[in-house]
């Protein structure tokens, strides 16, 4: 019997994206794959169900969860794990870090589960990883809303009574979202500079036309992330990096480190000394964001700048959110399918590594350790 596939209509409250696009939808079906889409799942992403060939459509969510493996972008609720059937395989961003009753009520339902964000970072699983490609959405999405809530204009202006200079754009860390949104603010026209610290990134951040901020602090870290710095390592980059803060007219921080809470990097004195007007956008709002002040999901006026905490930003521009994280999950999933059906190799170091529940157990160490499981 073919294997089949369900997607699930998104529940968390601004939540866009859809786990299945069309164009994926067809090469699921060319491996022999029956699909069966929650109706309703891609209308907030402007996807029309026509748009979709060969797909069963459900009224609700039983159809979908009674499926051999489930697609979803954001963890189900305790309701819906509830009735998921055991042995059932769950692909998701499941925010595995978040919470530890999640994953030991996955482990007892005995629900296989591979939660996107633990894929290795080795360069095969490039092409699956969902952090990367919605990290782009979110470099992007933060250029937009700086430059909506700046007093200046991004670009050198030139009128009929003289020229405007082009806004200063300060963005900290260069992983792809900060890369994204360097690229972006240049695309705009606006000077930027830009901070990480990580000195191996000097060479990107200048290919994309930005100045890079050298502070003096080194904090290479593994699997392509920073390290925690030292109390004194903290000083001298709040010294040096204060200054450029106190220049620039927007300022985007996008420093997040995985399982952890985000470490604030710009200090609520560095936020007094910025320009009158100054906007702030701040990446990692969810995850406690890298600057004094920041209120998840709301902009709010700090001393002499305007500090803005987005949330879900890849939500923002659902169609190709949902088109990047829809092809990360195939190429997840689709050597994994052999005939028309699941074959799964535990293996596979990719495979293994995103694993986080399987036959009634947490598998992931990484997860146990942080959780305490």
């Amino acid at each position: 019997m073919a294997l089949t596939i369900g997607v699930l209509a998104e529940r968390v409250t601004g939540e866009r994206r859809v786990a299945l696009v069309p164009e994926v939808a067809k090469r699921f079906r060319a491996l022999g794959v029956e699909l069966v889409v929650q109706r309703g799942a891609a209308d907030a992403a402007s996807i029309a169900e026509g748009d979709f060939a060969d797909v069963r459509w459900a009224d609700g969510v039983d159809e979908v969860l009674a499926a051999d493996l489930v697609l979803a972008i954001q963890p189900p609720s305790d309701e819906l794990i509830g009735k998921l059937k055991p042995g059932v395989v769950l692909v998701a961003g499941l925010q595995p870090y978040q919470s530890a009753d999640r994953a030991r009520l996955f482990a007892e339902r005995k629900i296989t589960t591979f939660a996107m964000e633990l894929l290795p970072r080795i360069s095969r699983a490039q092409s699956m990883d969902i952090l990367s490609s919605q990290a782009a959405c979110s470099g992007y999405q933060c250029v937009l809303i700086a430059a909506s809530h700046c007093t200046k204009f991004f670009p050198m202006l030139t009128y009929a009574a003289g020229t405007i200079r082009p806004a200063k754009v300060l963005v900290i860390g260069a992983g792809v979202a900060g890369l994204q949104a360097i690229a972006t603010a240049r695309r705009m026209g606006a000077m930027v500079e830009a901070y990480d610290v990580r000195p191996e990134t000097k060479e990107q951040i200048e290919s994309l036309g930005a100045k890079f901020v050298d502070t003096g602090v080194s904090a290479a870290g593994t699997g392509g992330y920073a390290r925690e710095l030292t109390d004194d390592e903290k000083r001298q980059q709040a010294e040096r990096l204060g200054k450029a803060v106190a220049q620039c007219d927007a300022l985007i921080t996008t420093a997040a480190i995985p399982g952890k809470k985000a470490p604030q990097i710009i200090s609520a004195d560095m936020v007094a000394k910025m320009k009158t007007g100054a906007v702030v956008v701040d990446m990692a709002a969810e995850s406690g964001g890298n600057v004094a002040g920041t209120v998840a999901g709301e902009a709010v006026r700090v001393g002499p700048a305007l500090i803005v905490g987005p949330t879900n930003l890849p939500s923002r521009m659902a169609a190709h959110s949902s088109e990047m994280f829809s092809k990360n999950l195939y190429n997840f999933v689709s050597p994994m399918i052999k005939d028309g059906s699941l074959a799964i190799d535990w293996t596979d170091e990719v495979i293994a590594g995103t694993c986080l529940t399987h036959d009634g157990a947490v598998r992931h160490e990484g997860v146990k350790k942080i959780l305490g499981l």
